[in-house]
């Protein structure tokens, strides 16, 4: 049985997994939406990824979901796959693969409103650390608030906005319920859940391709989502939400946006200026005073004890 500080550090070391890889999702995402329908992409991402969750288990015999999980995990479906990661996917489609990954960083000040609304209290250390952070990301795109102008630039902020929402009440939701069953092998039915209402929309209304014209880099593209972003990074996520503050689990996504910014520059020459070396500066910042003031406080001890 691991020790309490050994489940912690292998909690910090999920969270750091997280941070980078699901950080270049967002390039692999806008890649394979360049060259195949977006709806027909997210299905056979979701539907593969799913697959591979669920015959890992399968083949260790583990039970299925029983009863009333089967509705936790509907619920998880909607707000992860269906709303979350379906919608972030086609936001990026309008938008650029970097400006998604910094709209899916807002994510942790829609936890605060809703910690708030729920009569919990956080230390000012860990709201201006998050505030903080935020205003950093959000100054890496200040170039971008002309394209406002553009109506397929504003579908997509609306897209990604909402997937952010959604994934924060997701990610509440997973913490919540995630002792009463078995979180990894319920993301492969969530997966599969979410992929069979994507395929069926796609080729119910005619937007998708034959498989065999599908081209290559697509083909890559889903392949590597479904490796990294999906079944690795979907597992060390939920480890660390198991296993620390869901505060200090939030700091991923100050982390994502450089990964993906850094990463749009190199591949598809997005903008890399000094706005994003201030930005980064004071993202560093927010994550510094998040984990200084988890630290310090009895929060991450009572959260390992449980």
């Amino acid at each position: 049985m691991l020790s309490k500080k050994t489940t912690y550090q292998k909690a910090l070391l999920a969270l750091a997994w997280v941070s980078i890889f699901w950080g270049t999702t967002w390039l692999a995402s806008k890649i394979g939406l360049e060259h195949m329908p977006a709806l027909q992409m997210i299905g056979f991402r979701q539907f593969f990824g799913g697959a591979v969750f669920i015959i890992i288990f399968i083949f260790k015999k583990h039970p299925l979901p029983k009863g009333s999980q089967w509705g936790v995990i509907f619920i998880l479906s909607v707000l992860n796959f269906m709303f979350s990661n379906g919608f972030v996917i086609l936001g990026i489609k309008y938008i650029s693969s970097g400006l998604g990954a910094i709209i899916g960083a807002i994510f942790p000040l829609w936890l605060v409103i809703i910690s708030l609304f729920h009569g919990k209290k956080l230390q000012p250390k860990a709201i201006a650390g998050m505030l903080i952070g935020f205003s950093g990301v959000c100054f890496i795109f200040y170039d971008h608030l002309k394209d406002f102008l553009n109506a397929d630039f504003r579908l997509g902020i609306l897209l990604s906005v909402f997937g952010s929402v959604t994934w924060a009440f997701g990610t509440i939701y997973t913490k919540k319920k995630s002792d009463n069953f078995n979180p990894y092998f319920s993301l492969g039915f969530q997966m599969i859940i979410s992929s069979i209402v994507f395929l069926g929309a796609a080729y119910g209304s005619g937007n998708a391709m034959a498989i065999n014209a599908i081209p290559a880099v697509s083909l890559w593209a889903i392949i590597y989502l479904v490796i990294f972003g999906s079944a690795m990074t979907f597992a060390a996520y939920i480890y660390a939400l198991k296993n620390l503050p869901i505060s200090l689990t939030s700091v991923y996504a100050y982390i994502n946006p450089i990964v993906a910014v850094l990463l749009g520059a190199l591949v598809l020459n997005e903008k890399l200026n000094y706005f994003i070396g201030v930005g980064g500066l004071v993202t560093l910042l927010g994550i510094y005073l998040v984990n200084d003031s988890f630290k310090k406080s009895n929060t991450i001890k009572n959260e390992i004890n449980t």
